[in-house]
């Protein structure tokens, strides 16, 4: 049977002190939280936001959050205050469960998967991931393909910088490009 990410976490010391000289537990980064983005877009029919929200929702288990325009743009014809996307923010328990079916059933699910590039680790030890289709998510029917939207995820970790980001999260099980692949 798999591992946990708390089992993961866990052991993280052990198999991370080596290679980043940590002398104690509590300098090992850890997961601090998911964010899920998407835009609407140009959308305009209530039916269709209503479908991105309620899918939404299925996929994270928690209501998502609309946000909204910070400014006006006359050429895209948004007014400061449209809803142009939605969020969820998830921690804990829910947040250890998003990443598990992340990795084990939606990222092999995704069309040409071929694993995450390490440039979508920033210098603050966080990641963005991009899922093009939701419908990667095992929550969401196939039937349904004619209103399909991308989320972008982000996973927020404690690491200080981009060397201990990349180790701790391929400890966590992470699938990145295989080195040998980014460099040809």
């Amino acid at each position: 049977m798999a591992e946990s990410l708390q089992e993961k976490q866990k052991k993280a010391f052990d198999v991370l002190s080596a290679d980043f000289g940590y002398e104690n537990k509590m300098e090992v980064p850890k997961l601090k939280k998911v964010v899920i983005t998407t835009g609407i877009g140009s959308l305009s029919d209530a039916d269709k936001i209503e479908l991105i929200r309620d899918r939404m929702g299925k996929i994270t288990g928690q209501k998502p959050v609309a946000t909204k325009a910070k400014q006006s743009i006359a050429a895209f014809s948004l007014r400061e205050g449209d809803v142009v996307g939605y969020k969820v923010t998830l921690r804990g328990d829910q947040m250890r469960n998003f990443i598990d079916k992340l990795i084990h059933l939606t990222l092999p699910r995704t069309k040409d998967f071929r694993g995450i590039s390490r440039d979508t680790i920033d210098e603050m030890g966080n990641i963005t991931i991009a899922v093009s289709e939701h419908t990667a998510f095992p929550e969401t029917s196939d039937e349904e393909l004619k209103n399909v939207f991308g989320l972008g995820i982000t996973i927020v970790t404690t690491a200080n910088d981009k060397n201990a980001a990349e180790g701790y999260l391929e400890h966590i099980g992470i699938p990145f490009q295989k080195k040998a692949e980014v460099e040809k």
